[in-house]
């Protein structure tokens, strides 16, 4: 089994590290990820220069490249490296994140961005996350994403992904699995002025006091692991009928 690994914190990141390390014997290990830390990117893709790409050695993988651009570019530079080469991927993860991507919020991921990228392209693929930005505890996720390979493989089509978050917290606290839909936004953010003529964005968790506790946000910040089925057709099939019968003209 051929699986490559992308992300969107970078080619050092220790969540990387611990996916590559937990799934390492059960296939042959690919690594595309960035030079840089690249969160936020969702499914960006670039088009207006040359990126650098290197190719680096990586405890545990077969090939592997360091790419300054999106965790989008990682996916599609990864798959095609592979594919150039004779090496049919069966899997891609993207993850572990460092930062959950959950909620509305799984817009603005990269990680997830990245993951979608491999499912247009139409290889499994799997979103892997965990809670905070300062995470540490990464052995939870990875297990989960080592066992879902074999389901993904058999029952989920190219053209979903699942995106897997966990807390950050040991893999014994967590409470349990969930599969959940997404929730609200996780964050409540806003620009704040840094000096004369910047911004920066920043952003809060906010208490969400009506939150349905049956969604991803809710099971998570009460330390249930989720998982959801994302899919890429953003079309709201219940109201094509509805705006049809406007029987707009030119």
């Amino acid at each position: 089994m051929n699986l490559l690994l992308v992300n969107d914190d970078g080619i050092e990141a220790a969540g990387l590290r611990a996916l590559a390390d937990r799934i390492a014997d059960l296939g042959t290990l690919y690594v595309c990820a960035p030079m840089h830390q690249s969160s936020g990117e969702s499914h960006a893709i670039t088009l207006t220069r040359n990126i650098r790409v290197e190719e680096v050695d990586y405890p545990g993988a077969a090939l592997a490249w360091r790419v300054d651009g999106t965790p989008a570019d990682c996916a599609k530079a990864g798959l095609q490296f592979c594919e150039d080469r004779g090496i049919r991927i069966d899997l891609v993860f993207s993850g572990i994140n460092m930062g959950a991507n959950l909620g509305a919020d799984t817009l603005y991921s990269g990680t997830v961005g990245a993951a979608m990228e491999a499912a247009l392209l139409g290889y499994h693929s799997v979103a892997v996350s965990v809670y905070g930005h300062h995470a540490t505890h990464y052995d939870g996720a990875a297990r989960l994403a080592r066992q879902v390979i074999g389901p993904v493989l058999r029952e989920i089509p190219t053209n979903i992904i699942i995106n897997i978050n966990t807390p950050d917290i040991p893999a014994e606290a967590i409470k349990g699995v969930r599969t959940a839909p997404l929730g609200p936004s996780y964050y409540v953010d806003r620009f704040e002025p840094k000096g004369e003529g910047y911004y920066h964005l920043e952003g809060v968790v906010p208490d969400y006091d009506s939150l349905d506790p049956a969604v991803d946000v809710a099971l998570n910040r009460i330390d249930y692991a989720t998982i959801t089925p994302l899919q890429m057709d953003f079309t709201e099939h219940r109201l094509l009928e509805t705006v049809d019968a406007w029987r707009l003209t030119i």
